[in-house]
């Protein structure tokens, strides 16, 4: 019975879109989908209404109101001026700045919201062409400007696009601005009140002004340009993966001083078809494959790869036998801490009062850096928001070193507020010719930072749950493992359980719960166990997937103890996979 009214609620709803207000185009596959005699896509096209998750509006490309189109753009465009317009009434001009990664409709839909934005009265200063997210945040605070939007799916598949929506310190929307701009966009009934003729005064195009400066800005976060220097000519293959990352990072490496760059020509291509890969995740060994094949050619020591939006970075290295392995981001997060919390420690820039940032499912090493350096560490939730959050509440306070989280995502300045793959890319570089200036590479530094610090082993673990079902089949699964808490993992006893939808703690040992101190809550449920496991457990905000994250840790006395670390957690992780029941 549920289904039968679902379903003509689905219909009901794709009929409103047969009316003379949306474009013929959309129509005729409209109709197509209410025709067919399956009503599987129908449903997933119009059963809910895209929402902003950690990652704001994202869904497969397509008609529906579940579907990234130009009217679920352009509803979430107008929803956003009409909030501007009242949140910044008392303003001469309210501005905003638009830009958008390589994916099919990506330009599309940007030009769109510039129309828009125009008809409300709102400028909107657009890039010529694609652009690293990390630039439109630049663009925000460089501008001043009220707000901004990014054209952007990130790395998920060439189905996809989406819409992330930013305020005016360069910073993805957070509470109450986010649910604000969604009730605004909920308020509007039709079609009608998107507001689409652009006015053409209101449009700037900009120019490469603001790439230049972008890049002289970025310069000043280096720390060893001797190092560079010396080291100018290190071999390093980059690539882009067909996406934004091309517009700047070798003309910022370049800025930098290294002078030898190599590209992986197929993947300069700009596409939104991603040709050359299945997936353009750098998190993914296939989408670093030609990469590391180029690198092997060449005789390079790091490849470095940026995905489509160019605000992620993953890397390979060579290993003591000179094989090429991948760093997960937990490893590149630890590196980049590492490096900066030494260089700052040995220029003297360290007077008591800085502070790092990274996520609850990130690394516990972080922790231990940080402590013994004495610098702040500061514990957000996933979504690099969350980071810019904490560097909102910091300013003026507390000085600003770095913050990441565990899924590639890293930001070393202060003048942006969302992970940066742009200087990602020149700070791992710099890293290389930093740690060749001291007789190592990235692998061997990995390796001494976990004989200093302790070793650790992060396994990431998603579980795929496609459309309506498999959203309700997550629910389930989350509220199981909290009406039924793991009572040990991999033979090891819980200790502590932390849920973040509640704000609690559990101290199993003593048997008290404490207050988690958090600005808001979320489904997130994470477990401690006596050996000094952690394993969190999550929905993604973005995508059809529970994710879990695994973290072992062990001590180690050498290097030529990490290969029996390694073989060891990895049977820990086995086990512990088993207990969750993955």
């Amino acid at each position: 019975m549920e289904d039968k009214k679902l379903l003509q609620q689905v219909k009901t709803k794709a009929s409103g879109w047969l009316s003379p207000e949306y474009d013929e185009e959309t129509r005729k596959q409209v109709k197509t989908l209410l025709e067919k005699e399956d009503p599987t896509d129908l449903i997933e096209s119009f059963y809910r209404d895209l929402e902003f998750g950690t990652g704001g509006l994202r869904g497969i490309m397509g008609v529906g109101s579940n579907r990234m189109n130009k009217y679920t753009v352009g509803a979430a465009t107008q929803g956003l001026a009409n909030y501007l317009k009242k949140e910044f009434a008392a303003l001469p001009e309210i501005s905003v700045v638009i830009g958008h990664d390589c994916r099919n409709n990506s330009r599309l839909f940007a030009e769109i919201s510039a129309d828009i934005f125009s008809a409300n009265g709102i400028k909107a200063y657009l890039f010529p062409d694609l652009r690293p997210t990390p630039e439109v945040s630049y663009a925000i605070r460089k501008l001043g400007c009220q707000s901004g939007i990014v054209i952007t799916a990130s790395h998920n598949p060439k189905e996809y696009n989406g819409y992330k929506a930013y305020w005016n310190d360069g910073a993805q929307v957070i509470a109450p601005h986010d649910h604000n701009i969604i009730a605004e966009v909920n308020n509007i009934s039709s079609v009608k009140e998107i507001r689409f003729k652009k006015n053409p005064a209101l449009v700037q195009m900009l120019d490469k002004t603001i790439d230049k400066q972008f890049i002289n800005d970025l310069l000043t976060i280096s720390l060893s340009p001797e190092a560079i220097a010396r080291h100018k000519d290190i071999k390093i293959v980059y690539t882009p993966i067909h996406g934004t990352g091309i517009t700047l990072i070798p003309d910022a490496l370049k800025a930098m001083g290294f002078t030898n760059i190599i590209h992986v020509p197929e993947q300069d291509v700009v596409s939104g078809n991603f040709p050359t890969v299945v997936s353009p995740n750098p998190e993914e060994t296939a989408a670093l494959k030609m990469a590391v094949d180029k690198a092997i050619e060449t005789g390079a020591d790091l490849v470095m790869a940026s995905d489509p939006d160019a605000d992620r970075v993953g890397a390979a290295v060579r290993n003591e036998q000179g094989e090429f392995v991948l760093l997960n981001g937990n490893q590149t997060l630890l590196i980049y801490i590492y490096y900066l919390i030494t260089r700052w420690r040995e220029l003297g820039k360290l007077k008591g009062n800085e502070y790092v940032v990274k996520t609850i499912v990130s690394t516990e090493l972080v922790k231990n850096v940080a402590k013994k350096n004495g610098v702040n560490l500061y514990d957000c939730y996933t979504g690099f928001k969350w980071i810019a959050d904490v560097m909102r509440q910091n300013e003026n306070k507390e000085t600003y070193i770095g913050g990441g989280e565990e899924s590639y995502g890293f930001l070393a300045e202060n003048f942006v507020r969302d992970k940066d793959a742009v200087s990602g890319c020149m700070l791992l570089a710099e890293i290389a010719a930093w740690a060749a200036d001291n007789g190592k590479t990235i692998y061997t530094l990995l390796q001494d930072i976990y004989v200093e610090y302790g070793f650790s082993k992060e396994k990431g673990i998603s579980v795929v749950k496609q459309g309506k079902s498999g959203a309700e089949e997550i629910e389930e699964m989350m509220k199981n493992f909290r009406q039924n808490p793991m009572k040990e993992l991999a033979g090891s006893k819980v200790i502590f359980i932390k849920d973040f939808a509640k704000l609690t703690g559990k101290d199993l040992i003593e048997d008290e719960t404490v207050t988690l101190d958090m600005p808001t809550t979320s489904n997130v449920l994470q477990y401690f166990t006596e050996d000094n496991t952690k394993v969190s457990i999550r929905p993604s905000g973005t995508e059809p997937k529970i994710k879990f994250y695994v973290e072992l840790h062990s001590k180690v006395d050498s290097r030529e103890d990490l290969a029996a670390a390694e073989v060891a957690a990895e049977a820990k992780i086995a086990d512990v996979r088993k207990s969750l029941g993955i």
